[in-house]
């Protein structure tokens, strides 16, 4: 159950993160609302996973899934550029999340 909370805690701050271009300085009521309700639920699920994850697997899979999926939204919905170099430094981000999950004695638990 603790890696369905850190799925919805990922997939709730990229919605925040990614609505906090749309709130504009949250001038914007409808995405200043997503931005704020994305957090509390993300951070929420966030507390729950680390009832049961160590916390530095947790924030490697947050962050690294989360640095991803925000540049994925960038590049759909606001259509800013992914270079070269962004997407192998994406990549690698990745690459270390799989290697301290699978390898890493970090990761047990």
């Amino acid at each position: 159950m603790a890696y369905a909370y850190l799925l919805i805690a990922i997939v709730a701050e990229v919605i925040a993160t990614s609505s906090l271009k749309a709130a504009d300085g949250f001038t914007r009521i409808g995405p200043s609302l997503l931005v704020v309700a994305g957090y509390g639920v993300a951070f929420y699920c966030l507390s729950l996973t680390l009832r049961t994850i160590p916390i530095g697997i947790t924030y490697a899979i947050w962050s690294g899934l989360g640095i991803v999926l925000v540049s994925l939204v960038g590049w759909l919905v606001y259509h800013q550029r992914l270079d070269a170099p962004a997407i192998v430094g994406m990549a690698l981000i990745v690459s270390g999340v799989l290697v301290l999950n699978l390898f890493s004695k970090a990761g047990a638990h």
